[in-house]
């Protein structure tokens, strides 16, 4: 499989790019293109969150504690919470996220599960869209279009390392070949989850893309 750091790099290439189209082409203001460009970046190390190794999972929560209060602001505020209701949730939301999401999250993922697969960057589009409250759809289109373009960066950076080259003609296919970009995994529990999930999701985020 590719490396972290291979991951970072890649990703943050297609956030420039991506944060481009944005200006250019959909007239964006810089905000938004910022935001997009790093939540591809963020995107494309999101599928690590069920790796084994200690040092994505912790720098990934830490993101993920600080990101998620910022995009829950305007959502807060259009609910009609104070400002210090809103500081409250915000610091509630980062404590929870960092010490407990991390821990509930290795315990019930496994590596290149169902987390490892296209519904799952479906599910991380569908989040940012929702957890970001604005009256133009094109922004939270973006963003959410941000992060899944960074997850499948991901996926199929995986799937391409899990090929071998033996000389010049043959190609030999490692143990984690077809588990990177993929509809469903050999837990049927796990497959069912994500796709209620998604599911759920879909429906929240198409009632409101109505109103």
């Amino acid at each position: 499989m590719a490396s972290f750091r291979g991951h970072i790099a890649v990703a943050s290439v297609l956030g420039a790019v991506y944060g481009g189209v944005g200006s250019l082409w959909l007239g964006l203001d810089w905000g938004p293109v910022f935001l997009g460009a790093g939540l591809t970046a963020i995107g494309g190390l999101m599928p690590d969150l069920d790796s084994d190794s200690g040092v994505p999972v912790r720098e990934l929560f830490s993101l993920a504690a600080v990101m998620m209060p910022l995009l829950l602001v305007r959502r807060l505020h259009h609910a009609g919470m104070s400002p210090e209701q809103i500081l409250a949730l915000m610091a509630g939301v980062y404590v929870l996220v960092r010490y407990g999401g991390a821990a509930l999250f290795k315990r019930i993922t496994v590596h290149r599960g169902m987390f490892h697969s296209v519904p799952a960057m479906v599910v991380a589009g569908l989040l940012i869209y929702l957890g970001d409250h604005r009256a133009d759809p094109r922004v939270r289109l973006f963003l959410a279009g941000g992060v899944m373009l960074g997850f499948l960066s991901h996926l199929v950076l995986d799937e391409i390392y899990s090929v071998d080259l033996i000389g010049r003609k043959m190609i030999r296919l490692n143990r984690y070949a077809g588990t990177a970009v993929k509809f469903y995994s050999p837990s049927w529990i796990a497959t069912l989850t994500c796709y209620m999930l998604l599911a759920s999701l879909a429906y929240v985020a198409w009632k409101e893309f109505e109103k």
